[in-house]
């Protein structure tokens, strides 16, 4: 588990860091958002102990970074964004290397021949790490990471530079990792994160504007209150109808989808659900509903509303 505790970082006059808080639980994932310079990286670099806070505290499985670091690096597995390789070594050597460099206690042959596997890298064990490919080098990156089995995995930005196939293949590893370790994701990559992760942290200027589930934060940014519904229908009589329903607050008249059948974007009051009696006056009236569907944001929405405020550029309504 992960706790971080109102942190704060400055570096002289600039507050990168401003009082920060979440924590994560024992098998989550947490994906880790931000604009550039927002503090992902201080965030993350005091969390693997690479620098130190100015104010705050970062509990890993209970203990304290800053004041007991070796401790608590025994339970932290890192990959930056760029995997700390050194490429005239075999995979093996490496391996080897990074074991005897973490003072690891397991059995070494077997501990290193499930990580291989695991992150699917027992192929190319015997070749040297500057022949492998991009996908390669951040699989045996990730396999560093493993080494020791630290119960916190950090990988930051782990697909950035591959190819469709080797992102899909990261993204598998990510969620099998998820079954055994507590995972924050740092990723540009929105539809990355919404895929492989349980929460969400989103920070801006050195701040925390969100921290929940993608659906959760989506809920809460629309407010659970708009639906999109494709009515078959005479409009005005279609108009007539809803201004019948109980619970509708305003209704918007959108495209044409196809013959007589329109979009309608509906709002509806707080605490209302208007599915079920929608659905039951428009067919009594022969007007057959043919899509409903709730408004919910996409992660790339929901980021640039928490952020800027904008839609692809535009004002938020």
């Amino acid at each position: 588990m992960i706790e971080v505790q109102n942190l704060s970082k400055n570096y002289g006059s600039r507050e990168a860091l401003r009082g920060i808080s979440f924590s994560v639980e024992d098998g989550e994932i947490l994906g880790f958002l931000g604009p550039n310079g927002a503090g992902k990286s201080t965030t993350m670099n005091i969390l693997t102990g690479c620098i130190t806070q100015t104010g705050g505290k970062a509990l890993i499985n209970g203990v304290d970074i800053l004041e007991n670091p070796m401790a608590a690096k025994k339970n932290i597995g890192y990959l930056p964004e760029i995997p700390p390789l050194y490429p005239d070594m075999t995979v093996d050597e490496y391996l080897n290397f990074v074991y005897g460099l973490k003072k690891c206690k397991l059995p070494k042959n077997s501990h290193l021949e499930e990580i291989r596997t695991l992150t699917g890298i027992e192929d190319v064990r015997k070749r040297v790490i500057r022949n492998l490919s991009k996908g390669y080098k951040q699989r045996v990156g990730i396999a560093q990471a493993l080494v020791g089995n630290p119960q916190t995995i950090v990988l930051d930005e782990a697909t950035v530079g591959l190819d469709p196939k080797q992102i899909i293949e990261i993204r598998s590893l990510i969620k099998k990792l998820g079954k055994n370790h507590t995972v924050i994701l740092s990723s540009h990559i929105l539809s990355e994160v919404q895929a492989v992760c349980d929460k969400i942290v989103v920070i801006d200027k050195g701040k925390l504007v969100a921290f929940d589930t993608a659906e959760n934060l989506s809920r809460k940014l629309t407010g659970d209150k708009k639906l999109t519904v494709h009515i078959e229908g005479e409009r005005d009589k279609v108009e007539k109808i809803l201004k019948t329903v109980s619970g509708l607050d305003v209704f918007h008249v959108g495209r044409t989808v196809e013959g007589k059948v329109t979009e309608y974007e509906l709002e509806v009051k707080e605490g209302c659900d208007i599915r079920r009696e929608l659905f039951n006056k428009m067919a009594q009236n022969d007007c057959p509903i043919l899509l409903m569907k709730g408004s919910e944001l996409t992660l790339e929405e929901i980021f640039l509303k928490l952020t800027t405020g904008d839609f692809y550029g535009g004002k938020e309504e």
